[in-house]
């Protein structure tokens, strides 16, 4: 891992890699990619990214998830797309030095405590928080996708086949059936892609409850599980694939394996709605009541 010469959390070195790996991806970019060329551009091993904080999330991953919250709150990251992240006008001229970076978490720090102040005093609720101050605060626009992960692990590893099961046949794919057979190279089920009247694909896939990252040998695995069964192959897992794992699903001559990590799950889960109930929020319109004054 990357020396950490900044005082204060570590998370806090990757504000400014965060920023260049933007901007060398053309001013945005998902999620993984701006990972993947952090890891990249500082030298970070597998065995680095593979290691993980008590909550089973890559400890790499999650560094680098609380430096993009922190620099969008500083407005250098625009936090109203989702699953992109993409620089402000203002992140895009950006360049901070460690002492900036330190001061910078600082300031907003600050702002936090402040605001958790205040809410304390108006509510007699309290919500007891399971992070300490090195991993953060959590962003409460993404609260649910915390808990949500935090059921999809939860569930028994038969249970999340099925899941997976009904988040295939939301997503469109039919006859979708769970095997769970030991023994059988890891297949945990299979379905139908139906692409028009005319053309379909039989798929299979695997699922992975699993903490921490899939290897490139493991991919290895399903594809040879797969060969000569099915036209098409995914793997879906509530972790993350190491870059090398990426590069094996997609290497030339042998048939590509689609990779869902956790956040593309989170993502669909949301897409579809599934096991989660939309909140409205209302803005009160001052003009409506000027009638009535």
């Amino acid at each position: 891992m990357v020396k950490n010469n900044i005082r204060g959390p570590q998370f806090v070195q990757f504000f400014q890699p965060v920023i260049d790996a933007l901007i060398e991806l053309g001013g945005s970019g998902q999620p993984s990619e701006v990972k993947e060329l952090i890891a990249e551009k500082l030298n970070i091993t597998e065995e680095e990214q593979s290691e993980q904080i008590s909550s089973g999330q890559s400890r790499f991953s999650n560094k680098v998830d609380w430096a993009r919250f922190y620099l969008a709150k500083a407005d250098f990251i625009d936090a109203s797309t989702r699953g992109v992240w993409s620089l402000t006008e203002k992140g895009r001229n950006v360049q901070l030095s460690n002492d900036e970076a330190l001061q910078l978490f600082q300031n907003i720090h600050q702002q936090f405590s402040i605001e958790r102040k205040k809410q304390r005093e108006k509510s007699l609720a309290s919500t007891e928080s399971k992070n300490d101050i090195s991993e953060g605060i959590h962003d409460e626009e993404n609260d649910h996708r915390i808990i949500l992960l935090e059921k999809l692990m939860e569930l028994p590893a038969d249970g999340f086949e099925r899941l997976c099961q009904r988040l295939l046949r939301e997503s469109g794919f039919e006859s979708v059936t769970v095997t769970g057979k030991s023994g059988d190279g890891g297949l945990d089920g299979n379905g139908v892609l139906q692409v028009n009247p005319f053309v379909s694909f039989k798929i299979l896939f695997q699922c992975k409850r699993y903490s921490g990252s899939v290897t490139p040998s493991q991919v290895r695995d399903f594809r040879g599980a797969m060969m000569g069964r099915a036209d098409k192959g995914i793997i879906l897992t509530t972790g993350t694939f190491t870059s090398e794992a990426k590069k094996e699903a997609v290497r030339d001559g042998v048939p590509p394996i689609e990779l869902v990590d956790g956040e593309k799950l989170l993502d669909m889960f949301e897409k579809l709605e599934l096991g989660l109930k939309p909140k409205k929020a209302y803005d009160i319109d001052e003009k409506f009541f000027d009638d009535f004054r």
